[in-house]
Formats: structure tokens, sequence, C-alpha cells
């Protein structure tokens, strides 16, 4: 019992003395005491309260005192680290940004990180320049002809405009408008081929990167591809919807005199009825005309005689059957004709 007993409290002074160690890091404040940063053993277990990490707020102040930066200090480290900030990149951009001679504040650097930017990056990209290969632009020229241009963009990062400033998209969908610009203003696509450089100058000169967090160094133009004949495709779809509508029209009118034919038979159907029914009243006609007498004998033979002079006049002007045929050769003849 002796035993377990001494095993237990040995296990405890154990627990103690590295829950000790964990809020009290006395290798972590020897370590910041060697390389020169003064900070006391208090402050490092007032951040494990705070819920800070010692490690990297010490790690951050000796390479801020190893690149001789005063001005970062522990306190506006926590309060970076508290706002749900990136310590690290910080302290290496600030490290970067002075060896580099760029003027790069803590409080930039921080307002930089909390925006959501990597200032490190920003940094890096301030030093050495970054190329930005824009996707395929379509544009036509007046000629009708399309040209396919990709360019690559040249830009080093504008610290002071990071905050608040517009991305690699605005700068993309700009140069793309300006290559659409400067081709459609020109004559023909040739001029365009030939000098290639013209449309970088007419992109440069308009100020792309004003309000972005870039500055633009040079826009190169890395090919230019011939498209279609688009001034030729639109003439044809006029063509033809010029075709259609003509055709439409046609049929239009076609419809229309088809209509009117119809109604113009229907006309001369209606008119020949009124006058077969109008025949038809002819005898009755003659026959009220007996009864009351006004019509006598010899009026209605004058009109027998009338009506049979036109039929004999209709018979003589259409052609006889008999007439248009030549007549069969009879037999009898034919066999006296032999023995003749």
């Amino acid at each position: 019992m002796e035993h377990i007993g001494t095993l237990g409290l040995i296990g405890i002074i154990i627990v103690f003395f590295f829950l000790f160690l964990y809020y009290v890091p006395i290798i972590l404040w020897f370590s910041a005491m060697v390389t020169g940063v003064r900070i006391s053993l208090l402050q490092l277990m007032l951040m494990r309260i705070r819920k800070v990490p010692p490690p990297v707020i010490v790690r951050a102040m000796i390479e801020a005192h190893k690149a001789g930066l005063p001005d970062v200090k522990r306190d506006e480290l926590e309060a970076h680290y508290l706002a749900g900030g990136h310590v690290e990149k910080v302290v290496h951009a600030l490290v970067s940004a002075s060896k580099a001679n760029i003027d790069l504040s803590f409080q930039m650097a921080t307002a930089i990180d909390l925006a959501g930017r990597d200032v490190f990056e920003a940094v890096q990209m301030s030093v050495n320049p970054k190329v930005i290969d824009t996707p395929p632009v379509a544009a036509v020229a007046k000629d009708g002809i399309q040209l396919i241009t990709k360019a690559r963009v040249t830009v080093r990062a504008n610290i002071k405009q990071l905050v608040g400033g517009a991305g690699e998209d605005t700068i993309l969908a700009r140069v793309g408008e300006g290559i659409v610009s400067s081709i459609g203003s020109s004559s023909s696509h040739k001029a365009v081929l030939e000098n290639p450089d013209s449309i970088s100058k007419v992109v440069l000169s308009k100020g792309l990167d004003a309000g972005t967090a870039f500055e633009i160094l040079s826009i190169d133009i890395a090919d230019i591809d011939i498209g279609k004949n688009i001034g030729a495709e639109l003439q044809i779809d006029q063509a033809d919807a010029d075709k259609n509508i003509a055709q439409a029209k046609a049929e239009e009118r076609r419809a229309m005199a088809v209509a009117e034919e119809q109604e113009m038979k229907a006309k001369a159907g209606r008119a020949r009825a009124n006058v077969i029914q109008a025949e038809a009243e002819v005898p009755k006609a003659i026959a009220e005309a007996f009864r009351n007498g006004n019509l006598g004998v010899m009026d209605y033979v004058k009109y027998k005689n009338v009506e049979a002079d036109t039929a004999m006049r209709d018979s003589i002007s259409k052609p006889s059957q008999s007439s248009t045929t030549t007549p069969p050769l009879n037999k009898k003849d034919g066999k006296d004709d032999k023995k003749k």
C-alpha cells in the first residue's frame, strides 16, 4: 500500500510539473532573454490565461528584434492574434519590406492581413512583379474580321491600396475591355496584325490600374489568331432574313389572290344561279301575260322564232364532231377499187 501511495504521489508531482511548465514556459522565457527580447514569466502566464499561444508571440518578437524593427510590440501582437490575424505572416512581411526599403508600417500590415489579403505575398509581389495571363479575348475590327488575342499583364502590388483596392479579376476585365476597344477602332485586321504593340500602347494609356491593389507595369500581346468573318456572317444572316420576309410577303399576296379568285367564282356562281332562276320565271311570265291579254299569239310566235334563230346560230358557231374527224373507209368501195 505504501508503494502504491508513493507512485501516486510521484504521478501527481509529474502532472503538476508539466502544468507548471505549460503555464510558466521557462524554456521559452530563457530563449527570449538570450536573444535580447524583454518579456517576463508573468506576461507569458497571462498569455496562457488569455488563450494566446506564447510561442507564436515570442518567436514573432525575436524575429522582429533580430531584423531591427522596434515598432513591433507584444501588446499589439496579442491584439492582432485575438482579432483573428496571422502574426507570423505580418512579421515576415514587415521584415521583407524593411529589407527591400518598402514603406510598410505595423498598422498597415495588420490592416491588410485583417482585410483577408496575404500581406507577405503582397510584399513579395511588390518586390518581384507578377505576370497574369489573360484568357482569350475576341474582338472584331471594322472590316468584320474577328481577332482572338492573348495578353500577359505584368503587375506589381500597390501596398497603399491593398485595403479596399480591386483584385486581379478587375485588372483582367479592364485589360480585356481595352483590347476589344483597341481592335474595334482599327480600320482593318491587317493593321492590328502588323502592329500588335499598338494595342498595348492604347490599353496602357487608359490607366486601367486606377482603384486597384496593383500597378500595371506592362501589357504584352502574346498571341493573335484570326477568327471568323463576322461581317460576312452578318450579311448572310441579313440576306436570309430579307429572303424569308420576301417569301412571307409573296405567300401573303398569293393567299390574297386565291381568296379573291374564290370570291369571284362565288360571285359568278351566284350570278349564274340568279340567271337560271330568272330563266325559270320566263314561262310563268309568258303564261301570266297570255292570261292578262298583254301578249298575243303573233308576239309569242316571234319570240319562238328569235329563240330558234339564236339556237341555230349557236350550233353553227360551234364546230361539229363530224367535220373534225375523217370519215371511215368504206369496205365496199375498197373492194371495187381492187377490182378496177
